[in-house]
């Protein structure tokens, strides 16, 4: 037995090795001619599985160690008997975390008040019911829009698109790629959508590049239809639009669900797949060796401080989108580079707030968002 693995994916080394031969190498280096005896591909969206790949080959099955799989060709690989899977929602408290660091800092920034905004969630899946969470515990409004769960649940919960640019200050990206169809997703965010955009709200962008067509959400940040553009995920990765990165608020290198904690799911999502679809019977398989964080506790004294203000201080502890801006604007070249050797960064439930002159109410909060929390100091209202 054959598998190749991309040589990005965190945790896997090992868990192969005694069954199997096992290949690793970076994604651009996964070629028909490595893959036409493989029985098996463990891989990131980097790695186009179709049939210019996989035709000829003896592959059987291909886990993406990812939420998102339009770089698998699923109805090629559906002639061909090939399986696949991915892992989704692996990530999904990553980029919850990555949300939150955004609204925190834009907070600041802006001087706004987030307790005064209405949020929109456009895409309601694994993600997008996280950050629609998160948004209610920080006091926002938020409508939801979600075209198929609508249709397959009711509209009591959900809005349209057209409520969502009317009402919103704030619009979040969270849908799939999907290319055509009833709830094709390519270009949403389109001329159409910025011309009639209600209350120049600030739009971020975590899903997929595509979603947003570039020369439009250029047109738009310079006709001041929209207050700010947070931009993790580009069109035509890695080779970004360099006049669209200047013009926005936040930039990052398509790194909001690169937690270490979401990185080791998604490999462990892919090898428990692998196990189950081959009868390796290591269908229970979990990771080890993920890196705690340097500073696991984090003091806080609420003594002066409002809620948000502790909010803001627990969360970017943990992260603060800033100095991946930071960095990424100063390395724009390396692009993949950032990806591959992202830092360590963990997500809320691996940090224990230790609290002093917290209001329990606030304290449950954060513990709603994921911290746990210490209480052998004296809290008081």
């Amino acid at each position: 037995m054959k598998i190749v693995i991309d040589d990005k994916i965190p945790y896997i080394r090992g868990a192969f090795e005694n069954i199997a031969e096992v290949l690793y190498l970076p994604g651009k280096q996964t070629t028909p001619e490595v893959v036409k005896d493989a029985d098996a591909l463990v891989t990131r969206t980097r790695t186009i599985c179709n049939e210019k790949l996989l035709a000829g080959s003896t592959v059987k099955f291909i886990a993406t160690a990812t939420v998102g799989f339009d770089h698998i060709d699923t109805e090629y690989c559906a002639a061909k008997g090939i399986q696949w899977e991915n892992a989704p929602g692996c990530n999904s408290k990553s980029v919850v975390q990555y949300i939150a660091s955004t609204l925190m800092v834009l907070a600041e920034r802006k001087q706004i008040s987030l307790k005064d905004l209405t949020m929109g969630v456009i895409g309601v899946g694994n993600v997008g019911s996280k950050i629609a969470r998160l948004g209610n515990l920080l006091g926002m409004k938020v409508l939801l829009n979600d075209p198929p769960r609508e249709r397959a649940e009711g509209s009591a919960a959900f809005v349209s698109l057209k409520q969502i640019i009317e009402q919103s200050d704030i619009i979040s990206l969270h849908v799939p790629l999907n290319m055509k169809g009833e709830d094709a997703t390519f270009h949403l965010a389109d001329e159409l959508f910025f011309s009639t955009l209600n209350r120049k709200p600030i739009l971020i962008n975590s899903c997929r590049g595509e979603i947003v067509k570039t020369n439009a959400v250029k047109d738009a940040i310079k006709a001041g239809q929209i207050a700010a553009f947070v931009c993790d995920c580009w069109e035509n990765e890695p080779n970004i639009d360099l006049e669209l990165l200047a013009l926005t608020e936040l930039a990052t290198p398509h790194i909001a669900g690169y937690s270490k904690d979401g990185k080791a799911l998604g490999t462990q999502m892919s090898v428990q797949a692998m196990s189950k679809f081959f009868h390796l019977g290591f269908d229970n398989w979990q990771p080890i060796g993920v890196e705690l964080p340097k500073n696991p506790v984090i003091e806080i004294n609420g003594t002066r401080l409002n809620e948000h203000e502790i909010m803001a201080k627990a969360i970017l502890a943990t992260y603060d989108i800033r100095q991946d801006d930071a960095v990424f604007r100063n390395n724009t070249a390396l692009f993949e580079q950032l990806r591959g050797d992202y830092p360590t960064r963990r997500e809320f439930p691996a940090y224990t707030i230790k609290a002093k002159n917290i209001s329990i109410e606030t304290l449950e909060k954060l513990k709603e968002i994921g911290f746990s929390i210490d209480y052998s100091q004296e809290n008081k209202e």
